[in-house]
Parts: structure tokens; C-alpha cells; sequence
């Protein structure tokens, strides 16, 4: 088998695609939520704490000189991926657990029912017989 029909028949294998739609979808539904945090979320939250401006949140470690550059540490930039994270991986929490909730149903009615509870002369016939086969 060449390399080329290999790597063909290893992308059009069910779970690769399924995980590039998936890698996809992540990466829009990441922009989403990094739109919704910067501007939807957080404005709000801002005028709430006094109207603080997240993005422009930083430390001043040294002050700029001439041509260099200030160097600062944004921390509120920082916040802001944070909230980011934390919206994106609840969302994911909540897919899986509907996903493990769906597969753990359908493994229910999968599943053969219980063999019935032997009968109380089942019991008896067999404790005789292991009986007759110790003597």
C-alpha cells in the first residue's frame, strides 16, 4: 500500500473526521466566547468595579526611555483569557456530561435484563445434588 492510500484511508476513517469537525468547531465556538468575554461580558463588569477598562489593567515594570518601549505586565488581559477559559470549559463539562448521559441510557437498554432468582426448589434440588456428588 503507497503512503498516499494509506494516509487516505486514514483520513476518511470515522474518528478523524469526526475530530477535525470537532477541532473546528472548538476553534468558532472559542472566538465566540472570546467576543462574548471581551465584549459583552466584561464592559459591564467594568462600570460595575468603577468603570475599569480590563484590557488596560498592567504593572509598570520600567518605565519606557526614549525609544524603548514601556515593558508591563497586563494582568488584565490575563483576567480576561481566564474568563475566557472558564466559560469554554464548563461548556465543554456540560457536553460531555449530556454526551455520557445519552451513552449511559442507551447502554442501559442495551442491556439484557437480569437472569430471574432460582425458585426455591432450584435451590434445594441443587444443594441436593452437590450433595450426592461430595458422598
Amino acid at each position: 500500500m503507497s503512503m498516499m492510500q494509506e494516509f487516505k484511508a486514514f483520513a476518511m476513517r470515522g474518528n478523524v473526521v469526526d475530530m477535525a469537525v470537532g477541532i473546528i468547531i472548538g476553534a468558532a465556538f472559542g472566538k465566540i466566547v472570546s467576543s462574548f468575554v471581551a465584549d459583552v461580558l466584561m464592559p459591564p463588569l467594568g462600570v460595575l468595579l468603577g468603570s475599569v477598562n480590563f484590557t488596560e489593567l498592567a504593572i509598570t515594570l520600567r518605565q519606557a526611555t526614549g525609544e524603548t518601549a514601556a515593558v508591563t505586565l497586563n494582568y488584565g488581559t490575563f483576567l480576561q483569557t481566564v474568563v475566557d477559559f472558564l466559560i469554554v470549559a464548563f461548556a465543554i463539562f456540560m457536553a460531555i456530561k449530556a454526551m455520557n448521559s445519552v451513552n449511559r441510557k442507551e447502554a442501559e437498554k442495551t442491556e439484557p435484563p437480569p437472569a430471574p432468582a432460582a425458585s426455591r426448589e432450584e435451590v434445594l434440588l441443587a444443594e441436593i445434588r452437590d450433595l450426592l456428588k461430595r458422598d
